[in-house]
């Protein structure tokens, strides 16, 4: 497949104006009524991000930063660790900075497979993605025998920060994506190796994991640069710190952190993902950033756009969340829920999607400082964690307000 090309942002005056008038707001209340409210799940050490299993509606992944997941059942948690590769375990994330480890994914086939991956920086500074089994006798801890380095993607010098580090399954087609970082403000010049086509930083990958023996994985023959100039893995460019994703159907949402003006949101079909730039460094968002260092395509504007706010407190980097399909959540079905880390505030909007147009984009009450990801539990409940000042964090469910 060739690369997809996209009409320009011509300049993005007209088109998100009434965006820029929606942009995130300040922590004051609304006159309207909250759409949610949240009941704590659980305090745990730096919750990374939330996970379940289709097949296993009692169980839920808790991934912390130090490099375990921690396991719980019926919102109670286990008295032993799911997996435990911090500096107590194997011994294998570095941690500091935006470092650690930050997700973790579990494959269709997960069942019968009991292979799932994680992904975090290892002590050299790079990022790996390994493979690891789930015990047969224990289905709620991993076997520590069995591990597999998946990828291995080199990190700039003197870097900490601009990991990336969202794990998931596409719901079509099976394969595993991973969103990467470009490696920080201290790589120069900034953002380059977004807009290049030589490296996996500042990209979503596409691979496909394989079980046993031979390559570490396959490269699907419908990813963009298979045949042509660029790396077989990638499936989109032009990204700065892709936080968080996710997929709602035939649909791929994420959320790009900004540089210092503007945050965004991105939420397009999977098939217009692959080839395509999202803009960073040509652009912060919607709006210019460095216009003498374009991608080799034009860029894809985001559906949504907000400033940062020039108040301490005020929002600052966008955390990607989920649709919303938890019918006891009746204001916010079908709508995608999403954060800011400093602002704390939980916000959501719809699409009309033929017209890839936001509607309704609105606080839910429910504010969260530090929020730094989301989760979907097996049977839709809508999780989420943040991080607090002393290494503690918090994971809380929403709930009806």
């Amino acid at each position: 497949m060739g690369r997809r090309r996209f009409a320009g942002r011509h300049f993005f005056a007209t088109a998100f104006a009434a965006l820029s008038l929606a942009m995130f707001v300040q922590a004051t209340p609304s006159a309207r009524a909250a759409d949610a409210d949240k009941v704590l799940i659980g305090t745990f050490n730096d919750p990374m991000h939330i996970a379940s299993v289709a097949n296993q509606p009692r169980l839920l992944y808790i991934v912390e930063k130090a490099g375990r997941i921690r396991i719980l059942r019926d919102e109670l948690e286990l008295d032993h660790f799911f997996l435990d590769i911090s500096a107590s375990g194997s011994n294998l994330v570095a941690t500091g900075g935006e470092r650690g480890l930050s997700s973790v994914a579990f494959p269709p086939d997960y069942e019968t497979s009991g292979l799932f991956y994680v992904v975090f920086p290892n002590l050299k500074g790079d990022i790996e993605l390994d493979e690891f089994k789930r015990q047969t006798s224990d289905p709620t801890r991993a076997d520590p025998g069995y591990r597999r380095v998946v990828l291995t993607i080199p990190r700039q010098p003197n870097s900490t920060s601009h990991y990336g580090g969202q794990l998931q399954f596409g719901p079509r087609d099976g394969y595993l994506y991973l969103s990467t970082g470009d490696g920080g403000g201290k790589v120069r010049p900034i953002g380059d190796n977004s807009r290049r086509l030589d490296n996996l930083l500042g990209k979503i990958l596409r691979i496909k994991p394989l079980a046993a023996g031979g390559k570490p994985y396959d490269i699907p023959t419908s990813n963009p640069y298979v045949g042509q100039h660029g790396r077989d893995e990638i499936y989109a460019y032009g990204l700065r710190q892709p936080w968080r994703f996710s997929f709602d159907g035939r649909y791929l949402i994420l959320g790009d952190v900004g540089e210092k003006r503007r945050e965004e949101i991105n939420y397009l079909r999977t098939t217009d993902v692959a080839g395509a730039n999202f803009g960073w460094p040509e652009y912060e968002g919607d709006i210019p950033f460095d216009p003498s260092r374009p991608g080799p395509d034009p860029a894809k504007p985001p559906i949504l756009a907000y400033d940062h706010a020039k108040q301490t407190g005020g929002p600052c980097a966008v955390i990607g969340g989920y649709v919303v399909h938890d019918p006891n959540l009746p204001a916010l079905l079908n709508r995608y829920l999403y954060g800011d880390w400093c602002s704390g505030i939980i916000s959501s909007f719809r699409v009309n999607v033929p017209d890839q147009v936001v509607i309704g984009d609105r606080p839910t009450g429910v504010v969260l400082p530090g929020v730094n990801s989301f989760g979907v539990g097996a049977d839709n409940q809508i999780y989420i964690s943040q991080n607090l000042l002393d290494g503690k964090g918090n994971v809380s469910r929403l709930v009806p307000p």
